[in-house]
């Protein structure tokens, strides 16, 4: 079997693994996710228009 198909297929069952044990800790760990996210657009958006003002 393949090294990236099993790396792949274990870093889904751990994904699963999670949500199904520790849903409310994931959903947090998603919030914090998106929350860097838009920081970063944010920041690179005000980047932008500092540019262009």
């Amino acid at each position: 079997m393949n090294v990236k198909k099993v790396v792949t297929l274990a870093a889904v069952a751990l994904v699963l693994f999670l949500l199904i044990t520790q849903p409310n800790e994931s959903a947090e760990a998603v919030r914090t996710a998106l929350g860097w996210l838009e920081q970063g657009a944010q920041s690179i958006i005000t980047f932008v228009r500092s540019l262009f003002a």
